[in-house]
């Protein structure tokens, strides 16, 4: 069992994003700052841009840039275009038919599941990333005030 950081790398990605203003970054400065490969920086900016959420300047002093205001941008889009799974999957294999709970789990699991789906994708589309990047310099502001008062 494993769960995808796709999602946080992204929202990640488009925050450094919306907060450089305009000034395009290349996967290497991207890479710097997610600490990662900058082939997955690529991948992760291929998908975003098939969603139509980063484009590309080439060129000398090219790189990736927001395609539209972060304003516009909510963590729901950024989550469908780069996680297509559902929230929580169901068993790999058929579980056992002569068992009582074996034959009704994945039913009552469905259920479950598809409302805690929409619940986590109605949060999502409630919140832009503009909130996502206001919140990030407002941890930044916290964190320095307390750098300060400790130092």
């Amino acid at each position: 069992m494993n769960t995808s950081s796709r999602f946080a790398f992204a929202v990640h990605v488009l925050a450094l994003l919306s907060l450089q203003q305009g000034v395009p970054l290349s996967s290497e400065m991207i890479a710097g700052s997610v600490n990662t490969n900058p082939a997955l920086i690529r991948r992760l900016l291929s998908m975003l841009a098939e969603a139509g959420l980063t484009s590309s300047q080439l060129g000398a002093g090219g790189g990736a840039l927001l395609a539209r205001p972060a304003q516009e941008i909510t963590l729901l889009e950024i989550y469908r275009a780069v996680d297509d799974a559902q929230l929580f999957a169901m068993h790999r294999e058929e579980p056992n038919p002569a068992c009582m709970v074996g034959r009704n789990i994945q039913v009552v699991l469905r259920g479950i599941i598809d409302e805690a789906q929409q619940a986590m994708e109605a949060s999502l589309a409630a919140r832009t990333l503009a909130d996502a990047s206001a919140d990030v310099v407002k941890a930044e502001r916290a964190r320095e005030r307390k750098r300060r008062s400790t130092a």
